[in-house]
């Protein structure tokens, strides 16, 4: 009796329609969930590194690498919610101390903390800012979405305090770079209701439509 040792045959469309439908519902599923709605543990380092090397996949226009990611760790939480407190006193010199420890408490909400660091100038001048900053939300989106995968809640924030030139010095920005936002990760503490999502007519029109036409010669 003899016994085979070829591989069981796969079917290349079903596994295109298992994927196509798993991503689907990987897409769909991804909701911004507040930094406050977090809770620990987050990511383990196993899982951070799987989710920075996603952002590895996003696109980008002659390999310029115009984005990158800062880690606040716990040990680091204090000087950044220092640094919140100064950009409020900054833009509002009255701001008392129950409004400044509010600012400060941010820093300390998510369990997994990045800064997104976009470089939108210098390099190759024919590769405009709007290429790099789409390349670098592009980056942004693939960590969010493997974190969706891996059971994990996600959100952006973002705050007049990414302006201020103490965030700046902190971080170690160069001239040519800006700081886009904050990436939160963690695990979910409390669910968040599910948004409606716009439906595809809302964004979607078609070259040649002659009412799409219409439409624009009114404008």
């Amino acid at each position: 009796m003899s016994t085979s040792t070829e591989s069981p045959r796969t079917d290349p469309d079903a596994e295109s329609a298992a994927a196509t439908q798993w991503a689907s519902v990987l897409l769909h599923q991804r909701r911004t969930t507040l930094p406050k709605r977090l809770q620990g543990p987050g990511p383990d380092p196993a899982q951070q590194a799987e989710i920075l090397a996603a952002a590895s996949a996003a696109p980008d226009h002659g390999q310029l690498l115009p984005w990158r990611f800062i880690e606040v760790p716990q040990s680091q939480r204090a000087r950044l919610a220092e640094v919140f407190a100064a950009a409020l006193l900054e833009r509002d010199g009255q701001a008392g101390e129950p409004a400044l420890e509010q600012a400060r408490e941010k820093a300390y909400r998510a369990p997994w903390l990045l800064l997104a660091v976009a470089r939108l100038r210098g390099d190759d001048p024919t590769i405009p800012a709007s290429e790099r900053l789409l390349s670098t939300g592009c980056a942004i989106q693939n960590m969010l979405l493997l974190a969706t995968a891996m059971g994990l809640g996600s959100g952006l924030t973002s705050g007049k305090a990414l302006q201020s030139e103490g965030l700046r010095r902190l971080f170690g920005l160069q001239p040519d770079e800006d700081a886009l936002c904050f990436i939160n990760i963690g695990h979910v503490g409390q669910a968040r209701k599910a948004r409606e999502r716009p439906p595809v007519s809302a964004y979607f029109t078609r070259l040649g439509d002659p009412s799409v036409e219409r439409d624009a010669s009114l404008t």
